[in-house]
This record gives C-alpha cells, structure tokens and sequence, in this order.
C-alpha cells in the first residue's frame, strides 16, 4: 500500500491539475463557476482533444460568457467566434446551440444556480447523474466529468470516480475501485487524482512515466 501511495503521489505531483483550473476556473461551491464546469463538461463532451476544449472553455469566459444570463442573451456568431479562437472548430455551430439551450434550461429550471441541483440531489449520486444528463451536450460521459472535477467542492459526492479513471488506475498498477483510490490521498486531493488518472488514461506515455518514476 505504501508503494501505491508513492505512485498516487507522483500523479499528484506530475498531472494532478483539474481539468477546471486549466480551463481558468476558479472552482468553488458558487454559481458562476459551477456553470462555468457545466460549460466545460459540454464541451469535453465532444470527440475533441481535452487540450482544445479547455483553451475553448478560456475563450468563451475571456469573451465574458460566464453566466447562464451571459449565454443565454449572447449573439450566436460570437459563441462560435470565441469556440474558434479556440480551435474547437468541428462542432461549434452544434455547440453553440446546446450551450444557448443549456443555459436558458440552468436559468428556468434552477435560477442560474446549479446548488439547487445539487441540493435536490441530496447526496444521490445516480439523481445527480439523471438531473445533469437533462442539459443539452451532457451526455453520461458529461455528467461523469462534472460529477468527477464537482467532489472537489461537493464533498457528498467524494469518492467519485469513473470508468475512465478506473482504465488510467489500471495503466498504472494502482486499485480502481473508487474508495480504495481514496485511501491512497487526503480526501481533498482525491479530485485532483482522478484527473490525473484520466490524463494517463489519454496518455500512455505519460502512464509509463509514472510507473517507473522513483
């Protein structure tokens, strides 16, 4: 077990970023940056590379699209300006319009604030899922990601980790189950080893690197 808590360490160290501090989110347990996730768990949604859905992501909050209110009045031709100043190209008309319908359905069905949905959800993780699932673009594997970067504020959400972290565990030796992956780090870094853990899922590269690391 030591050895597996070494090897949590050093994917902490070397890829533990959430995906939500790349895209320039300052997570916390507030409306705007638990939109700002929703926005970044459309886009990851897509079959794009993450590196570009998160420069994206960059793009539309530089264009100050942060809020539901933001999205939902925006003009769609600067929707889709700022999804190619990040080079999400492929699907940005598409995108647009799932993150226009998106937003108009945070603003009606949960006044802008996605706390309600959490707290509507009352700690049941497969309700959450459902309750996400309803957002335009937010598929299972959005819901995942959400759910996934979101237990680093929602604490009734911890353990949470999916079949993606589970396939990075296994590239580098280490437990899947989610409450064996959590004894391995204090409680606060768990959603920061699931990044980790879906990047060297992506990456096989960089699994090798933590598998020998010292």
């Amino acid at each position: 077990m030591s050895g597996d808590r070494q090897r949590a360490r050093v994917l902490l160290d070397r890829h533990g970023r959430l995906y939500a501090e790349e895209a320039g989110i300052r997570l916390a347990d507030a409306p705007g940056p638990l939109y700002q996730l929703l926005v970044l768990a459309t886009l990851l949604s897509t079959r794009i590379r993450a590196g570009v859905a998160t420069a994206a992501a960059r793009e539309l909050f530089a264009a100050r699209l942060r809020t539901p209110k933001d999205l939902a009045a925006a003009d769609r031709p600067a929707v889709i300006a700022a999804l190619g100043r990040g080079h999400y190209r492929r699907y940005d008309e598409r995108t647009a319009t799932m993150l226009a319908d998106g937003a108009r359905l945070c603003l009606d069905r949960w006044r802008g604030d996605l706390r309600r949905l959490h707290a509507e959800a009352a700690g049941d993780l497969s309700r959450a899922r459902k309750l996400l699932i309803e957002f335009p673009g937010i598929g299972p594997t959005g819901a995942d990601i959400y759910l996934r970067e979101a237990q680093a504020v929602w604490d009734d959400v911890r353990p949470y980790a999916d079949r993606r972290v589970a396939a990075g565990a296994d590239r580098v030796g280490l437990p899947s189950a989610p409450e064996a992956l959590a004894g391995l780090v204090p409680g606060g870094d768990f959603a920061r080893l699931t990044a980790a853990l879906v990047r060297v899922a992506l990456d096989p590269d960089s699994a090798r690197e933590v598998v020998a690391a010292r």
